[in-house]
């Protein structure tokens, strides 16, 4: 395998932006990956003096993404960017991306991966057709105890799978402060640089996410309300859905952003005719196992021999020393490097290294976003058939 760090290029994320600087402290914490270019902002004075804080040489720091591709071609393979994290709004996701894999980049992706499922699609076609790595940073499918979640799911422990519970509740927007400025409530409001959906495309797809990567269920069906409760709003604040997976499960997915005095209070309950399990991030290195015939079980994390590889594998601290947002985000990170680096040496990376969310993912999400918006709005047939 190379020794050699990969090198990032950043498209978003200057000073003036809250999860351009998670990304950061995230790809860096494994050491396997380093800063080397970037376009901070659509405001080129900010994109440069975001890079020089960055410490980048002014050579590297690009006033638009289109530039930022230019020049890096130009550049010796050796010294250009291995792969690009792409963290503006959902408007300004797709066509970066594309043009990263016609490049010959890799790229990370905040989530919603698209504006629409159309652009989603041929994401897949393009990862596809080049064999390039695409992840997508649905953070909360790295914490540790969702892994553990998911390899005990896996193994049969809760038996058959009934119900799945998940619920995503913010408070942050349960005043029209999209109004104020000074904060990222304006792009997210607008239905011309997020999309369709609102709170659905926004954490709603967090909350999906995670019912199928625990239990290993696709979606299938969803009948859903979205509503907007805060007057003038362009877009849903609040949503809920029953949802029909696979293997005869059911569920029910709620997300707000009106619940007023909420943080992000992410709860996940899932049952099996054997037992349940639940996990919140509020309490984040902590998992609840229920059982029928025996006392519940309170599961921390750390590593400890009692947990599965795959929990262990995203570990990086002794019980009691609690992992957070930010570890889970370096997860994905890097996994994405190390398969990166096994692919570019020929090698076929492991099952664990494998793990994070990738294009199909994307896809599936922005499907998500497509049948709540169908089945909010027609009254008279609300399921919707998950499009396979």
């Amino acid at each position: 395998m190379k020794q050699r760090k990969l090198k990032m290029g950043m498209i978003g994320g200057g000073s003036d932006a809250f999860i351009g600087a998670i990304h950061r402290r995230a790809a860096f914490m494994d050491n396997y990956i380093e800063l080397v270019c970037g376009c901070f902002s659509v405001n080129p004075e900010i994109s440069r003096s975001s890079g020089r804080e960055y410490f980048l040489p002014d050579n590297r720091i690009y006033n638009s993404y289109h530039e930022m591709f230019e020049k890096e071609m130009q550049l010796p393979v050796d010294e250009r960017m291995d792969f690009v994290t792409i963290v503006t709004p959902n408007k300004w996701h797709f066509e970066p991306a594309m043009m990263a894999l016609e490049r010959g980049f890799h790229v990370v992706i905040d989530k919603p991966m698209t504006f629409s499922l159309e652009e989603a699609l041929k994401l897949k076609e393009k990862v596809e057709e080049t064999g390039l790595v695409l992840a997508l940073t649905h953070v909360y499918s790295g914490y540790p105890a969702i892994k553990e979640a998911r390899a005990r799911i896996a193994n049969g422990e809760l038996g058959r799978l009934r119900k799945v519970y998940v619920e995503y509740t913010q408070g942050w927007l349960s005043q029209r402060i999209e109004l104020q400025g000074g904060n990222n409530a304006g792009w997210r409001t607008n239905p011309e640089t997020t999309g369709k959906a609102g709170c659905m495309g926004d954490i709603g797809t967090h909350a999906w996410h995670l019912a199928e990567y625990v239990t290993g269920l696709k979606v299938q069906e969803v009948c859903a309300d979205l509503q907007t409760y805060v007057e003038g709003r362009l877009v849903d604040d609040d949503g809920a859905s029953l949802l029909r997976m696979e293997k005869g499960v059911t569920g029910v997915l709620m997300a707000t952003q009106i619940a007023t005095g909420e943080a992000n209070n992410i709860r996940l309950r899932i049952y099996g005719d054997k037992g349940g399990l639940e996990w919140r991030q509020m309490d984040s290195n902590r998992l609840i196992l229920r059982w029928g015939d025996k006392p519940s079980e309170e599961l921390y994390m750390g590593n400890n021999e009692f947990l599965s590889d795959l929990a262990k594998w995203n570990t990086r601290t002794p019980a009691g020393h609690p992992e957070g947002f930010i570890e889970a985000f370096a997860n994905i990170y890097r996994n994405f490097a190390l398969t990166v680096m096994a692919k570019e040496n020929g090698e076929e990376p492991d099952e664990l290294i494998s793990d994070f969310p990738t294009v199909y993912d994307g896809v599936r999400g922005m499907q998500f976003v497509e049948m709540m918006v169908q089945s909010a709005k027609d009254e008279e047939t609300k399921w919707k058939r998950w499009i396979n």
